[in-house]
This record gives structure tokens, sequence and C-alpha cells, in this order.
């Protein structure tokens, strides 16, 4: 008889956590005659009407399926996104402080979407370069690098062998990403809002199962 070797198929390893990392879902637009109220420093806007109805779509694609945990940060765009999953499954979601977006120092506020849009030419100089301290007073991406990943392995330490819903920010999720792969363009690659990724965490070894996922809004 003839022995079969089929192909692999990846495994979670044992004692490792699987991270579903979902990008918030549309914030309210910049508007500096109704600017945004602040949060430890942070602009905290809420979803705009296309960020509820992405939350809602988020929770009737996960619905069906297990979650141990979910996570949110300090910002309410976070918590605004995961509550209709969360009432679903009957899961209370508690806070990474860690997992927070990037600070924009200056350009808090709703200030980097306006010059993004006006082509300042600090903003082209902050995509060439691949940096947020370009902006003055922003993190840098050391900064970022350490704060995430300290929330990530916070949040893994304390589920291992199970599934976690964590709902974060674009440049949040880029810099862990970046931080898995060590491929330094996630750190802009801007995700879409309402996306899912897909990070597995055993120990010091971080394996990127998915990316940018948005089948659930079309």
């Amino acid at each position: 008889m003839t022995t079969e070797y089929r192909q692999f198929r990846f495994q979670r390893p044992p004692g490792s956590t699987e991270l579903v990392l979902v990008r918030h879902g549309e914030s309210a637009p910049a508007r500096f005659d109704r600017p945004y109220p602040f949060q430890d420093g942070h602009g905290d806007p809420e979803l705009a009407p296309q960020g509820r109805e992405q939350a809602d779509r988020l929770a009737e694609r996960f619905k069906d399926e297990h979650f141990d945990a979910i996570y949110v940060t300090i910002l309410r765009r976070t918590a605004e996104t995961a509550a209709p999953l969360a009432e679903r499954l009957g899961i209370v979601p508690q806070v990474e402080p860690d997992l927070r977006e990037v600070h924009l120092g200056e350009w808090e506020g709703g200030l980097l979407r306006k010059h993004v849009a006006e082509g300042h030419p600090l903003a082209v100089k902050l995509y060439a370069e691949q940096r947020w301290d370009v902006i003055p007073g922003a993190e840098s991406n050391e900064q970022l690098a350490e704060r995430t990943s300290t929330g990530i392995r916070r949040i893994a330490e304390k589920h291992p062998d199970q599934r976690v819903l964590v709902v974060a920010h674009g440049g949040a999720i880029g810099q862990v990403l970046a931080t898995a792969t060590g491929a330094e363009p996630f750190t802009f690659s801007g995700s879409d809002n309402a996306s899912v990724s897909v990070l597995v965490v055993a120990g010091e070894r971080w394996i990127l199962r998915g990316f940018n996922d948005v089948s659930h809004l079309r």
C-alpha cells in the first residue's frame, strides 16, 4: 500500500491566540464649525451613518461564530462598531487602551483629513517617508510599534487557545501587521473601514492569516 502525504493545512499552534482585527466603521466627517470632542488627547468622532451600517454588516457576518472576548479602544468609534455584534453574542467588550489610534500631534481633531485633501506639503512628505512624526508633535512609528505590541501581547496572554475580536484603528492595525511581518509598508497600508484582518499570536511568533477582508460589505 502506497503512503500518501497531503499538503499541510495551517493549524493554530497550541497555546496561541487568534485575533480577528477589525478597523472601526467610517467615522463622522471633520467639520471645523462642529469640532470633534477629544478623549485623552485624541480626536473622538462618532460613527457616520455609513459606519453604523458597516457595523451592522459586521455583526451579520459574525453572528453565528464563536469569540471568547471582544476588545475595543478608549475611542468611541470602536465601541460603536463592536456594539451590534457584542449584543448578538452576549459579550461585554473590554477596553485595551494601547491599541488606540496613532496620536497625530498638532493634526488631531480632523486636521489630518483636511491637510491630506488639500495636498499640504507635510501631508505629501508624510506619505512619501511613511513616518507619522513628520507631523509636528505626532507619535513616532517606533513609539506606536512599542505601544501596540504591548496591547497585542496583553490580550494574547489573557486568551491562550482562544479566539478574540479586536476593534481598533487603521494606523494601529497597520503597525501591528508591520510588526508581525517585518514589512514596514503595512504601517501605511490603509485598511478599509470595517475590514477584517487575522493574526495568530504564538508567543514571539506572530502569523498573519488574513488582511483587509471586506466581503461582508459588498
